[in-house]
């Protein structure tokens, strides 16, 4: 149903944006644009806000943790569930980190510059690496990385973004990414990955502490980041999140800042 949901929403999207470009050539009543783009919210919202069927919280998967060195946790399932307030792409009880070297401070959000570059943020390039004994799923990483996001005005600029990457599909929102099957019914995915930067293939076996690839800046993202998630299923169009605990460090809250040896 959730697959379904999310497929005629964008067909919806597709069907209203294509009347609005028709009504600069064509002579019919502007009215006609709204039932496709009223039904294409009442479908999204649908399929981000279905939740799993089982009731209750699913146990925390005690996993190592993607990273190394000192990180801080943003829309962290720690503080609230779904994190991004959503269901949707499994991402119920996903994380989002950030780098934090003391040695190099990451820029703040704010006005100005309106972008940046993506060498400008210590997270970019950072080796992201396995978190258990897994096989690769899936591996995608051509995707371009975008400038960043990280002020008001390119903020705004984000949310039209958004709008027409969720008309491609969940690759379209997570941009490069890496999903493992952990076994057992669990996944692992990795998503905004560096262009060009993966070091494993569909089909290859990782083990804890492998070389998966490097943090990128692809996708619908505001900075280079690691968005980190477990899931019940690969494919993102209908699993459901699965909660997890990094070993060591368990699960950071908002802006709890961490560390991890290599």
């Amino acid at each position: 149903m959730r697959r379904t949901s999310m497929i005629l929403s964008r067909c919806c999207w597709v069907i209203f944006f294509a009347q609005l470009v028709a009504g600069f050539y064509f002579d019919f009543s502007w009215l006609w644009g709204w039932i496709p783009l009223g039904l294409a919210i009442v479908l999204q919202f649908f399929a981000m806000t279905r939740q799993p069927r089982s009731p209750g919280t699913p146990p925390a998967i005690e996993i190592d943790p993607p990273v190394t060195g000192r990180w801080s946790a943003l829309n962290s399932p720690a503080d609230k569930v779904p994190s991004h307030g959503t269901h949707a792409y499994g991402q119920a009880y996903a994380v989002d980190i950030v780098a934090e070297p003391e040695d190099r401070p990451r820029p703040r959000f704010g006005w100005w510059p309106v972008v940046r570059r993506n060498r400008d943020f210590p997270a970019f390039g950072a080796p992201l690496l396995a978190v258990a004994d897994a096989t690769v799923v899936r591996a995608v990483d051509h995707n371009r990385d975008h400038l960043s996001r990280n002020s008001f005005p390119a903020l705004l600029f984000l949310a039209f973004e958004a709008m027409f990457r969720s008309m491609g599909g969940p690759s379209q929102v997570v941009g490069n990414h890496v999903v493992l099957d952990l076994g057992g019914g669990t996944y692992a995915m990795y998503a905004h990955l560096r262009r060009g930067s993966l070091a494993v293939r569909e089909g290859d076996r990782v083990h804890p502490g492998q070389l998966l690839g490097h943090c990128g800046n692809s996708g619908n993202s505001t900075e280079p980041h690691v968005h980190f998630q477990l899931m019940d299923g690969p494919d993102l169009e209908v699993a459901h999140g699965v909660p997890f605990s990094w070993r060591g460090v368990g699960v950071p809250g908002n802006g709890e800042v961490f560390s991890v040896l290599p």
